[in-house]
């Protein structure tokens, strides 16, 4: 935990909101794709007391959940009475593992936003923010998501071409055919469908 100008003029941006009258959402500011927070926001975030965000990173801590070496960092910050000091930080890691400890409605909130991106997950294999790659085209993710899709669409095309068309279902008189290359147009992805014929 070495010492650091504090990030940034502008605090980091991390709201944790309800939509549609139920459904809880994240809306986070990256910094180096991680985020920076004091226990006095982090106790603003879940809407809890400092003690109680205190008392639960020393449990994380002390459980071996996080590493302070990875998830905590010092900053040095001027106060209003123009003298500079030492604070410590707590990064995404951090504010994830409260969010799964502490007792808030706020918190409470985040489980369940939480919940449904893991059960997505578990169920479909991947989960993605829709809106955030609507408004954002993914940002600097995107062309790892274009790569991670060819590569899957690779794996399809080594699992198809390994089969005979005679050992799949005739009933159906579907055949699949070689998948050709992912066709990127603009944002979207051109997906190649398996030929449809009877014969």
């Amino acid at each position: 935990m070495s010492n650091h100008d504090k990030p940034g003029n502008t605090p980091p941006k991390v709201i944790i909101y309800e939509a549609d009258g139920a459904v809880a959402k994240i809306s986070v500011r990256l910094e180096g794709e991680t985020v920076w927070l004091t226990n006095l926001q982090l106790a603003q975030l879940f809407q809890c007391t400092k003690s109680t965000v205190s008392e639960h990173i020393k449990n994380i801590f002390d459980s071996g959940e996080l590493s302070a070496d990875s998830v905590v960092r010092k900053f040095r910050t001027t106060a209003t009475d123009g003298k500079s000091y030492t604070m410590s930080y707590y990064n995404l890691d951090m504010i994830i593992s409260l969010g799964y400890r502490i007792n808030s409605k706020v918190a409470t909130r985040f489980r369940q936003w939480a919940t449904v991106r893991l059960r997505e997950y578990i169920i479909k294999g991947f989960t993605m923010d829709d809106d955030r790659l609507k408004e954002l085209g993914g940002g600097g993710y995107w062309q790892e998501l274009l790569e991670r899709i060819r590569d899957i669409r690779t794996s399809e095309k080594v699992f198809w071409n390994g089969r005979r068309p005679s050992s799949l279902s005739r009933q159906e008189g579907l055949v699949p055919q070689p998948f050709p290359p992912c066709n990127v147009r603009g944002s979207g992805i051109v997906w190649c469908p398996i030929v449809n014929y009877s014969g």
